[in-house]
């Protein structure tokens, strides 16, 4: 499993909302049967959201103070076989059912009526902006912020850009060197046109399933 969640630049404690609901799925997911994954993310999450409650830096240690923790989520699960990704707000991600990257299975960016809004699992409708989407037998998987979706899409989200995703999946199955390819990511990543492009934090996680 792997998770991804980016703290609202809106937000006066979103990196420590961030922390805390990745923390709190990996702890609680790992051991999750199966049948009941759905429910065990949902309880995760409410899990991330009472911790919040009753955080020091929550001055009304309630739901009120949630706001000020905001951060959205990508994550997935993967089991014999069998995949799961489960969202709130932008962010996105991507799984490629063959090494040629022309089957894939998308979980896209979810935002509200506006461009610059999107869905924090800190708000009160969190659960209505809960997805999951299902998926089966991948090769690799893409989880990113918004920061990078912005690259691994097309303008409408209705295609990936194959220029973008293909080269790094491609480039990261064949090293064997994790430093380099780290350096290899991070420079794409803080590349000057990348920057100009879109300037938010980019967080992107690469896993490959192997069976």
């Amino acid at each position: 499993m792997a998770v991804v969640s980016d703290g609202a630049g809106s937000a006066k404690f979103g990196k420590t909302g961030a922390k805390t609901v990745c923390e709190t799925l990996c702890d609680l997911l790992k051991n999750a049967p199966w049948n009941q994954i759905r429910d065990a993310v949902v309880h995760a999450v409410k899990i991330s959201r009472l911790k919040l409650c009753r955080h020091r830096l929550n001055k009304t240690k309630d739901e009120l103070g949630l706001a000020d923790f905001g951060a959205t989520l990508i994550g997935m699960v993967y089991r014999n076989g069998k995949g799961m990704f489960f969202h709130i707000g932008d962010g996105a991600g991507i799984a490629f059912l063959d090494d040629n990257h022309n089957e894939f299975v998308a979980s896209r960016p979810e935002n509200g009526s506006f461009a610059c809004e999107t869905f924090f699992y800190t708000q009160q409708a969190w659960l209505e902006n809960l997805r999951f989407l299902d998926f089966e037998n991948a090769k690799s998987v893409f989880l990113m912020s918004d920061g990078v979706s912005s690259f691994s899409f097309s303008a409408d989200f209705l295609t990936i850009e194959k220029g973008f995703t293909a080269p790094i999946n491609t480039y990261l199955a064949n090293e064997k060197n994790k430093q380099k390819a780290l350096r290899a990511l991070n420079n794409t990543l803080n590349m000057p046109k990348a920057q100009k492009i879109n300037s938010d934090d980019k967080t992107l996680v690469w896993i490959r399933l192997v069976k």
